[in-house]
């Protein structure tokens, strides 16, 4: 009997041992041919950046420009991009500071209007990554993008030289500042590369925005016998452009095409890529590659340039410039971007 009882008493332990399948080790899935589970990958984390713009998108396209190529560098390379607009100067430091504190991983801004709010918010915040688009701020955490003005300066004297009748070309300049020289300077330069005996005018408005000051520069060359008179005075141009239409001379644009104002009388725009340096800005910091500072974009980095010779323009050419010009004065921006050329730095 006592052998029965302990044969039944085994054969229950062992039958309760292959039926507790829920105490088993868990099946790895090798055992039944079924490959193991595969572990997700974790997203990666997106880049933030912000970009505080010294003023309403709208006002000037230097700004629209870098604002869409911030965003065109964003969506390509799948960052995240907040664009700040400051409705005036002194809200330029709060914005920048509202971009620290919802803590962008890398803030861009530009001009010397932000100059001074970048320099405190950067010194307070030494681990935060900055940069700041056509002005140069010496700090260990900016990037400064520059450009090399003088450059596409020299391609405009080079066309005004060849292109004028009279042999008298004029310039009506914001103010007389050392960064401006970069305009004037290479502007002469280039004039006096194709055209030696041409008389260079100068004179300054003396600040960033008067358009009436502008004309009323303009007009006063216009009278001297310039039959090109290159406008480089910010918000003075629109009272150069007006000039041109009352009294029949040529001119030029700053920053962007601005010959699809006026075709008859604007000729020419010296150009400045804020959209080809905002997404090289983003897209250095998106791949690992930004370090802070100075970067410069000059001819051969299509960071400046003057429409037709370095860039096509919806606008027809003008008889005034014509094709000869253009030819030579590629054959002439080929050089400088191949180094055979130089143009000066400072002036």
């Amino acid at each position: 009997m006592k052998k029965l009882w302990l044969a039944l008493t085994t054969f229950a332990v062992l039958a309760t041992g292959c039926a507790g399948g829920g105490n088993a080790p868990a099946d790895n899935g090798q055992a039944s041919g079924q490959a193991p589970a595969e572990q997700k990958e974790e997203p990666a984390v997106k880049k933030r950046i912000a970009l505080v713009l010294p003023e309403k998108i709208g006002v000037n396209p230097f700004f629209q420009q870098m604002d869409d190529g911030a965003k065109k560098a964003a969506e390509e390379l799948g960052a995240e991009l907040k664009t700040i607009e400051s409705t005036d100067y002194g809200a330029i430091e709060e914005n920048l500071r509202v971009a620290v504190a919802e803590q962008y991983d890398l803030i861009i801004t530009s001009s010397f209007e932000s100059e001074d709010a970048l320099k405190k918010v950067a010194a307070e915040n030494p681990d935060r990554n900055f940069a700041i688009i056509d002005t140069v701020i010496d700090l260990p955490n900016v990037r400064s993008v520059t450009f090399r003005e003088q450059e596409a300066a020299y391609l405009m004297g080079a066309a005004a030289g060849l292109a004028t009748k009279t042999n008298k070309v004029g310039m009506v300049v914001a103010m007389d500042i050392p960064l401006l020289k970069k305009w004037t300077g290479g502007f002469s330069e280039g004039l006096k590369a194709t055209n030696p005996n041409a008389e260079f005018i100068v004179n300054y408005v003396g600040s960033f925005t008067d358009p009436a000051k502008a004309k009323e520069l303009a007009l006063l060359q216009a009278s001297q016998g310039a039959d090109f008179i290159n406008g480089a005075a910010a918000v003075g141009d629109l009272g150069v452009f007006e000039a041109a239409k009352e009294k029949g001379f040529y001119t030029a644009g700053q920053d962007v095409d601005r010959t699809v104002i006026d075709p008859e009388h604007i000729v020419l725009s010296q150009l400045k890529g804020t959209d080809a340096a905002a997404y090289e800005t983003v897209k250095s910091f998106v791949e690992g590659t930004f370090q802070p500072g100075v970067v410069t974009y000059g001819l051969k980095e299509k960071g400046v340039g003057v429409t037709y010779i370095t860039h096509d323009s919806a606008t027809p050419l003008h008889a005034f410039i014509g094709q000869e010009v253009v030819d030579k004065v590629k054959a002439i921006n080929e050089e400088i971007v191949a180094g055979t050329r130089k143009v000066p730095e400072s002036f």
